[in-house]
């Protein structure tokens, strides 16, 4: 049976680290993996939406982990995202993580075309069988990839034995309760709305992997530490204070990703370079609404963490 416990908490979407000319800069991806060393989540998420997979090659997302597992030395748990847009480069990519040894891939269903279930399950498998070593982590994010997870693909997915959950996007709580009740406690359900991570926690996820927990890992630190101990009330405060400061970066013209790199520099004094195109870039009237919400996330830390 899988080690399930080293999936357990908080564990940041990587985001893509670019340098002036808009290529991956080993040098950024070190300092973001050193950042979230410091402080204090569980793991990071590699490759995924926060990662701007869909628009980096398979060398670039090659380059992202080697770097990221290089710094991480053991100190994070790694899931690395390895689908891509045909199985041929997702099987590549499921070769090399595990290669590096990485704790888990992920991969969301194939996009675009809209494939049936036994050619869904294909997709994955061939990931999976690529990496005969390394446990896999369902990916279901219907809102981007246009497919849900059925509970008939998952009970199908569930005879491959290195399945060991699904990190669920969907925006349905109920969702995580109902793959929670069908897999049971040898498997892991993993929170991605950031908005509902405590509403995800209660109802049966047992961690989370989320794009935002990047920017304000303290908050959602605390969130999971309160959900922990049972003050509920006390997490909800904490909850509303991010989903402020995420509609706050939401607010802007530019990709919520850009948004989150300006914070970094502001609060953090890490550079990560922009966004790649065609995700807009920030503009000028966005910058003020960024350190607005930079500020927010200090204010919030220093309220609720402090």
């Amino acid at each position: 049976m899988a080690n399930l416990e080293k999936y357990k908490g908080i564990i940041p979407a990587f985001y893509a680290c670019y340098d002036e000319e808009g290529n991956v800069s080993p040098e950024r991806v070190r300092a973001l993996t050193e950042y979230h060393i410091r402080k204090g989540v569980k793991g990071v998420y590699v490759g995924g939406s926060s990662g701007e997979c869909i628009y980096q090659s398979v060398e670039d997302r090659k380059i992202t982990l080697e770097n990221v597992m290089a710094a991480a030395n053991g100190k994070l748990t790694v899931i690395a995202h390895v689908a891509c847009n045909n199985t041929k480069d997702s099987v590549e990519l499921a070769k090399h993580a595990e290669s590096l040894g990485v704790d888990a891939i992920a991969a969301i269903p194939p996009i675009y075309f809209h494939l049936p279930e036994h050619a869904i399950a294909a997709y994955w498998n061939a990931m999976s069988a690529a990496a005969p070593n390394t446990d896999f982590i369902i990916y279901n994010i219907p809102q981007l990839a246009g497919v849900a997870l059925t509970q008939g693909l998952f009970a199908q997915m569930r005879r491959n034995p290195r399945v060991i959950g699904v990190k669920n996007s969907s925006m349905p709580v109920q969702d995580i309760q109902m793959f929670k009740a069908a897999a049971g406690d040898g498997y892991i359900i993993f929170n991605g709305p950031d908005e509902q991570f405590i509403s995800g926690r209660v109802i049966g996820a047992e961690a989370g992997i989320g794009g935002t927990y990047g920017v304000m890992p303290e908050l959602f630190l605390k969130m999971d530490e309160l959900v922990n101990a049972g003050k509920l009330e006390e997490a909800k405060k904490v909850q509303y204070a991010a989903n402020d400061i995420i509609y706050k970066m939401c607010s802007c013209r530019g990709n919520m990703y850009g948004v989150i790199k300006e914070m970094l520099r502001i609060n953090e004094n890490l550079d990560l370079g922009g966004v790649r195109e065609p995700l807009p870039q920030l503009e000028e009237a966005d910058l003020p609404i960024a350190q607005e919400a930079a500020r927010m996330v200090k204010e919030a830390v220093a309220g609720f963490c402090c």
